[in-house]
This record gives structure tokens, C-alpha cells and sequence, in this order.
């Protein structure tokens, strides 16, 4: 089983920056599409950033310009750089991965780290 941890959340304040990090460690083979999503008290989970494992990446709106989504394949790490915050942006933030293992593909998440943007 594949176990993913996040970093790097906190308390900042408008215009501020965060980079989170999520690292992945189990047993696999490889790992495909890693996301980024974030989930607001009382709002459903919305995906933020995505990344191949070859490096194309995909923005939500609300985010272009401003967030940077990266990745270690060698670390098998991936990253979440967030510059000019709001207080939108507040929210518990996690990553998800498309992992190739012993058992075969799936999805695995990790337990999230609180982001917080004040005025």
C-alpha cells in the first residue's frame, strides 16, 4: 500500500505564499496523474492542479497564474506552489495519485493540510 503525506500548509495572509509538498512511499512500480484538490468547509472537493507523469498540467480557473504544480519523479514527490493567496484560497488541501503497483492501479489520498488566508 502507497502512502501519501502533505506539507507545507499554514496560516498566511493576503497576497502571501505557500508551497506545499506530498510525498508518496510504499511499494510501487510507478506513479501516473498527481492532483492537487482542496475542499472549503461545507463545499465539496474541488480539483486545484494536475500533473502527468511526463509533466503536462491542467489549472482550475479560479488558480491560473497564480499556482504552480510540480513534480519529482525521482523523489516521487509533487509540489503545489501558491503565490498571491486569498482568502478563497482557504481550504484543507490534499493529493491524490494514480499509483501502479504489486496489486495493480489506483488512487490513493492523503490526509490533507489545512491552508488558511487571512484578510
Amino acid at each position: 500500500q502507497v502512502h501519501l503525506v502533505e506539507s507545507g500548509g499554514g496560516l498566511v495572509q493576503s497576497g502571501g505564499s505557500l508551497r506545499l509538498s506530498c510525498v508518496a512511499s510504499g511499494r510501487m512500480f510507478s506513479i501516473n496523474t498527481m492532483n492537487w484538490y482542496r475542499q472549503a468547509p461545507g463545499k465539496q472537493r474541488d480539483l486545484v492542479a494536475s500533473i502527468t507523469r511526463v509533466g503536462i498540467t491542467n489549472y482550475a480557473d479560479s488558480v491560473k497564474g497564480r499556482f504552480t504544480i510540480s513534480r519529482d519523479n525521482a523523489k516521487n514527490t509533487v509540489y503545489l506552489q501558491m503565490n498571491s493567496l486569498k482568502p478563497e484560497d482557504t481550504a484543507v488541501y490534499y493529493c491524490d495519485a494514480a499509483v501502479v503497483g504489486p496489486s495493480g492501479s489506483y488512487d490513493t489520498w492523503g490526509q490533507g493540510t489545512q491552508v488558511t488566508v487571512s484578510s
